[in-house]
């Protein structure tokens, strides 16, 4: 599915946006006949202006003459609860089908921004193995202010990532994370290289190959180059586990019912890049993407508790449990992304269940060793409804991850402090890079919300493009 607004010159309904107040829905912005009908008709339809209500409107003929929908009280957009961060995604929902342009829509209480966008993601479902009945849906024109190509862009890299994360592991392994990657490079002219198989300890890439060796679907490392050769170098590593069976160290049956969307990092840099590359951001830096994407599979020769294995970067690293596999295929590939010095280096990863126990499945942790790049990041993620939490490298846990025959521990005992632990493995292997920063996202909406079904979900990604435009002019200081 693709989102998309009506045309300006479509004929179209009012969809007048009622804030609730203490008397009753405001229906002050509405005139004549049409204001007096809407009183009648709110009165009896029950409709107090209350966030996601719908009432229709006849006309004096009979026919539909428009529409109220709910906005809730009135606060300035910015304060509005961020349950409730794309209110208009549930009109898309409720409306008859025909195009609509908004009415009353102004003022502190609205931003046309998150409205297009709220509209936009509001249009999502995934159809792939089962197709709608039918095209029949309302249509909006693009709200006035609205950026309404930066909003369909947003869009479009979240509806991507969504795709990916919803296809389940049959049809998403690592040659088909690899066929995004080409897809996305033929696209926006972009480079790109694999490397796959047996040819991964030839190029120094040993632990991708120790995780997916097991698996019938070959392990690679997928490279992405965007952009010319001017400005700043900035990487985005994503994980890209299609199917995490927890290796020898199995997971229960209820462990691997989401592991489809453990390559949730990858297909959120896939459309992180896809944004960055659409609205022309890559012009202004020079982009690459790493995406290690393996199958955690079990076999003869699956790695095993107690290996130790010997990293791109010449650190050893002892397994303690291969169900910590998604932190090794990141580590060669962050040690890949730092030989280059990169100004910014970003890790996304479904990776650790401490980051939920800590902070839900809305709200991923995000590590940052600069306070000014966490601090743009985080206002990106208030500006673009995508919220994200600064977590400490909190380096009093550094000798955790340090066992007592090799460097470092993929999985260390204890039960306290995971998602830092993990974090602090990463930085290990991201030396050499100016700014490290680190996602643990979730990327699964386990219950439905505005804008975003049950499913798949991009997290960080507009919180680290609306960023970026503050941190690149830092990077080429």
């Amino acid at each position: 599915m693709t989102p998309e607004f009506a045309p300006d010159n479509a004929e179209s309904l009012p969809l007048w946006l009622i804030w609730s107040g203490k008397d009753g829905p405001d229906l002050s912005q509405l005139d004549g006949d049409i204001r007096t009908r809407a009183r009648d008709w709110a009165g009896k339809a029950q409709f107090t202006g209350a966030a996601g209500k719908l009432c229709l409107l006849p006309g004096a003929d009979g026919g539909l003459a428009g529409a109220l929908f709910g906005m809730g009280p009135r606060r300035a957009a910015a304060d509005r609860p961020a349950r409730d961060r794309f209110p208009l995604a549930r009109a898309v929902a409720q409306l008859p089908a025909g195009v609509w342009h908004l009415a009353g829509a102004d003022g502190p209480d609205f931003d046309p921004e998150m409205a297009a966008l709220g509209w936009l993601l509001g249009q999502y479902a995934f159809d792939r193995y089962k197709p709608s009945s039918g095209d029949s849906r309302a249509m909006l024109k693009a709200p006035a202010g609205a950026d309404a190509a930066r909003a369909l862009a947003m869009a479009r890299a979240e509806f991507l990532t969504r795709d990916l994360i919803n296809t389940p592991s049959n049809d998403m392994g690592p040659d088909q994370i690899e066929a995004a990657a080409r897809d996305l490079a033929k696209a926006h002219d972009a480079r790109i290289t694999v490397t796959a198989g047996d040819d991964l300890p030839a190029a120094n890439l040993p632990m991708i190959h120790a995780v997916g060796r097991a698996s019938s679907r070959a392990p690679r490392l997928i490279d992405l180059r965007f952009g010319g050769t001017a400005g700043p170098r900035v990487t985005l590593v994503g994980k890209g586990v299609a199917f995490d069976t927890g290796g020898l160290d199995i997971k229960p049956a209820a462990g691997m019912a989401l592991m489809k969307k453990d390559m949730g990092g990858a297909a959120t840099v896939l459309g992180l890049a896809q944004l960055l590359a659409e609205t022309g951001a890559t012009k202004h830096m020079q982009l690459r993407v790493l995406i290690p994407a393996v199958e955690n599979a079990i076999s003869g020769n699956a790695m095993r508790p107690g290996d130790v294995l010997t990293s791109r970067k010449g650190l050893t690293v002892e397994i303690n449990n291969t169900d910590a596999e998604g932190r090794l295929i990141l580590a060669d590939a962050l040690a890949l992304a730092a030989e280059e010095k990169p100004q910014l280096l970003i890790s996304m990863a479904t990776l650790t269940g401490a980051a939920r126990v800590a902070l839900g499945p809305d709200l991923p942790p995000f590590f940052c060793d600069d306070d000014s790049v966490a601090a743009a990041i985080h206002q990106g993620g208030q500006a673009g409804a995508d919220p994200v939490w600064r977590m400490p490298f909190w380096e009093p846990y550094e000798p955790m991850i340090e066992p007592l025959i090799a460097d470092l521990d993929n999985a260390p005992g204890g039960g306290f402090a995971g998602a830092i632990t993990a974090a602090l493995f990463l930085r290990r292997f991201a030396e050499g890079a100016r700014h490290y920063a680190h996602f643990d996202i979730y990327g699964w909406t386990p219950a439905a919300a505005p804008g975003r079904p049950k499913g798949g979900v991009a997290q960080g990604a507009r919180a680290i493009f609306n960023a970026l435009p503050e941190i690149l002019p830092g990077l080429s200081a």
